[in-house]
């Protein structure tokens, strides 16, 4: 007799007319946002602190896979740092200006981050200034060379991208 006592009293909770939340398009919601972010979201490169105005050309190759390619800039810093870097030409790895002896530890760190199948297709490009004078750029060619990166390619503003100012 107890028990039909028991079943008599229902229990209520403090949540009298709540009902469930449906999930059912929370992994639509999801996706939506993961694609929206993957679409707006740009990979940031290398923050330049150097001006670099590439020469023109009337020939050139594109080059095929970037993720194999290490950068090296030269040219004068910007307006804005030349108070405390001068004006002369420096070369930058990465966001820092860097002397010539760092290319060869700089070219060893590129080199170990790619794939062991990949790192004897590791190519250096060359970003530079069209004023800058040619010393540093044969100092960095030397540094290249003692760094075993003999793989090289100067960037250059292809001959349909380039404006005139007149």
């Amino acid at each position: 007799m107890e028990e039909n006592k028991m079943s008599k009293f229902k229990r209520h909770t403090g949540k009298a007319g709540v009902g469930k939340i449906n999930t059912a398009s929370l992994p639509d919601i999801v996706f939506m946002l993961l694609f929206f972010f993957m679409t707006v979201t740009v990979m940031r490169e290398v923050e330049l602190k150097i001006t670099v105005r590439l020469p023109d050309a009337t020939q050139g190759k594109k080059l095929e896979k970037k993720s194999l390619a290490s950068f090296i800039y030269i040219g004068k810093p910007l307006p804005q740092l030349q108070a405390t870097f001068g004006s002369e030409p420096k070369i930058q790895l990465n966001d820092a200006f860097k002397e010539i002896d760092d290319i060869q530890d700089f070219i060893v760190q590129e080199r170990e981050s790619l794939n062991e199948s990949d790192q004897g297709k590791m190519l250096v490009s060359l970003k530079i200034d069209r004023e800058t004078r040619m010393q540093i750029v044969t100092e960095v060619k030397q540094a290249l060379r003692r760094a075993n990166a003999l793989k090289i390619m100067y960037a250059n503003m292809p001959v349909d991208k380039i404006t005139h100012m007149d």
